[in-house]
């Protein structure tokens, strides 16, 4: 006889708990458990772009993130940090075959001559100077003057001069400053005398006398200093490529600033000795090296996207040139007097290029101690573009 069969249990309105883990689709979150994933999310651009670890850390420094900040992240300096996220970014390895760590700017033609127009125009508007007389050299002037301006400003717009934030323009600052330069000393010096009695003629020996060698030699270190930014921009970048920390590179790039800056001050001392000397002026060495030294440590921190600093610093020695001036004129009303006692007692020690030497070289101190704080960083190397 056959075994009865069972009968079917009866389910309850009870289930079993199930002993599956979760769908893949509905993940758990896990805040603050991969530190440096969120970091690589938030810069998530700057690491699929980067084609060097020093690429991530250089913009990992220009966000503001330190050595300090890289210790929360289990990482003892930012370079450690920008090595783990270069490694973790996924990468198609066909697409970079040996790509350059970092893009260095080649010297091109157009800017090379375009850094030496405005000394080439300068110099034919001098020597027009020189060859008329009364309306013709009027307009000589306001021609070459007007020609020269718009060479500057093509030099400055192109090459290794040519800043990328015009959000500070600091033309109209550097045009006082230059004027200055051409009619600030003979006019300083008529004015400590009661003068000037009479407009200026163009000659260095007219009642209001111009200097005209130190705004040559300085429209002809254009190129010199083109080519001594250009060579700061390759030379840093070569050092950045090798180095293999943050901190290893600002120290190397801090001599060759420094070097820099020498080379472009000898070339505007043989270039100002060329121009006294064929001009048959006095040499004016402080208040000329004064001011090359300020104008090429203000366009080295533009072109580097430092504005603000060489913005402040070019208004306030033209302020202080401006104000030098005007206390003297001041000084004529009556009761008055005491204002003009600082600027003739500065110039009756040194003479009128006193002004311009403190006012130019406070400046270019100042935008010194900036430049080896600010350019020496490798985020002010690492993306900037080939433009050269």
């Amino acid at each position: 006889m056959p075994a009865p069969t069972p009968a079917p249990t009866r389910t309850t309105g009870t289930r079993p708990a199930p002993t599956d883990p979760l769908p893949a689709s509905t993940p758990s979150r896990r805040t603050g458990a991969d530190p440096v994933k969120a970091l690589m999310h938030r810069h998530r651009n700057l690491c699929e772009r980067a084609v060097d670890p020093l690429d991530i850390a250089a913009g990992l420094e220009a966000h503001g993130i330190t050595d300090r900040t890289a210790s929360r992240f289990l990482h003892r300096d930012v370079f450690s940090l920008a090595e783990e996220m270069y490694a973790r970014v996924p990468r198609d390895a066909e697409s970079r075959p040996g790509a350059p760590a970092l893009n260095t700017p080649r010297a091109r033609a157009d800017w090379i001559l375009l850094t030496l127009l405005p000394g080439a125009l300068c110099a034919a508007t001098v020597t027009a100077l020189h060859l008329t007389h009364g309306q013709s050299r009027v307009i000589a002037a306001a021609a070459g003057t007007l020609a020269v301006a718009l060479a500057v400003r093509a030099a400055l717009a192109r090459g290794p001069l040519a800043g990328k934030d015009r959000a500070h323009p600091t033309t109209p600052r550097i045009s006082w400053l230059v004027a200055y330069a051409l009619l600030g000393d003979g006019l300083l010096q008529a004015a400590a005398t009661g003068g000037p009695d009479a407009l200026p003629t163009g000659t260095a020996e007219g009642p209001w006398p111009l200097t005209t060698a130190p705004v040559l030699a300085l429209a002809l270190s254009c190129a010199p200093a083109a080519w001594c930014a250009h060579l700061f921009d390759v030379r840093a970048r070569r050092k950045l490529s090798a180095s293999r920390a943050l901190e290893e590179f600002a120290t190397s790039a801090k001599p060759l600033l420094l070097g820099t800056f020498a080379l472009y001050l000898c070339a505007l001392a043989a270039l100002l000795a060329l121009t006294t000397t064929t001009l048959n002026e006095p040499l004016a060495y402080p208040q000329t090296l004064t001011l090359g030294a300020l104008l090429l440590l203000s366009r080295l921190l533009t072109t580097h996207g430092f504005t603000h600093a060489p913005a402040l610093v070019l208004t306030a020695a033209g302020s202080a040139e401006a104000t030098a001036l005007a206390t003297l004129f001041a000084a004529r009303l009556p009761g008055c007097a005491f204002l003009a006692t600082p600027v003739q007692t500065l110039i009756d020690t040194w003479g009128p290029a006193a002004i311009p030497t403190i006012a130019c070289g406070a400046g270019a101190l100042t935008l010194l101690l900036h430049a080896m704080r600010t350019v020496t960083r490798a985020s002010a190397h690492a993306k900037a573009d080939d433009t050269c």
